[in-house]
């Protein structure tokens, strides 16, 4: 027990400064910058932060969420995805502690992660990354040699694609039809309905509650980016889908 709590701790930071890296990318992806290179600075008054502002979580909390400098507040954003990052990544270790099995998946779930961020702040599903998790899905499927996988996420595209279709993209982008194609090679059919059911329910929830809390910025024909609902219910599917399942049936 001891060891397993210390291998999670060990896993949580090493998921948290992963999602550091994560923020960077969601931040820097299509402004031209890199995401290799350049030292990070506050976007308020451009002052370069030092090695112990970038700390994962802890200086968020250290700087109180604002900058040492200008004061300026930090988006919630930086710790969220480090939190979120760090608590995936202990779920995969403990779902499998096969060091090839936890490092494919580190690196889908890492994708999604910057996909479903990147969603919520632009509306915009990011097609390279969409594909880079389309094709790590793909070889997935030579991972787990079920081949019924490789059906189901053409069945879960051509559900959106038909969305998209139909309302001639008011419903839905076609970056999500995309996304639900490596969602179902991921998942194979029946987890993956479960995500898009789930999807669909908690993307419903949330936009009431958008409505009712904000009816000056939210209403009926507002649009809300789907894709991070479709991921989270592909985490919870991936993760406790079977148990839903046999709750629900």
């Amino acid at each position: 027990m001891g060891v397993d709590f210390f291998a999670g701790i060990i896993i949580f930071v090493f998921g948290a400064v992963v999602g550091s890296f994560l923020n960077v990318v969601i931040l820097r992806l299509n402004t031209g910058q890199s995401v290799v290179s350049g030292r990070s600075k506050c976007f308020n008054c451009a002052k370069k932060l030092k090695w112990h502002e970038l700390l994962p979580i802890a200086s968020f909390v250290f700087l109180r969420g604002k900058c040492s400098a200008c004061k300026a507040k930090i988006s919630w954003q930086y710790p969220a995805v480090e939190t979120i990052t760090g608590i995936i990544f202990v779920l995969l270790f403990q779902q499998t502690q096969n060091i090839f099995g936890f490092s494919f998946l580190v690196l889908i779930f890492s994708f999604l992660i910057i996909i479903a961020v990147y969603d919520y702040r632009h509306q915009i599903v990011p097609n390279l990354f969409v594909w880079i998790f389309n094709g790590l899905a793909f070889i997935g499927l030579f991972r787990i040699f079920n081949w019924n996988n490789l059906l189901a996420g053409f069945i879960l595209f051509a559900f959106f694609a038909l969305l998209w279709g139909v309302s001639r993209g008011r419903w839905m982008g076609f970056g999500d039809a995309k996304l639900a194609l490596g969602i179902g090679w991921l998942l194979g059919i029946v987890k993956g309905v479960a995500a898009v059911t789930l999807s669909f329910w908690v993307g419903a929830v949330v936009g009431v509650l958008l409505i009712l809390l904000n009816k000056n910025k939210y209403g009926l024909k507002s649009s809300i980016a789907f894709g991070p609902f479709m991921i989270l219910g592909t985490a919870i599917s991936f993760f406790w889908g079977e148990k839903i399942i046999s709750f629900l049936f």
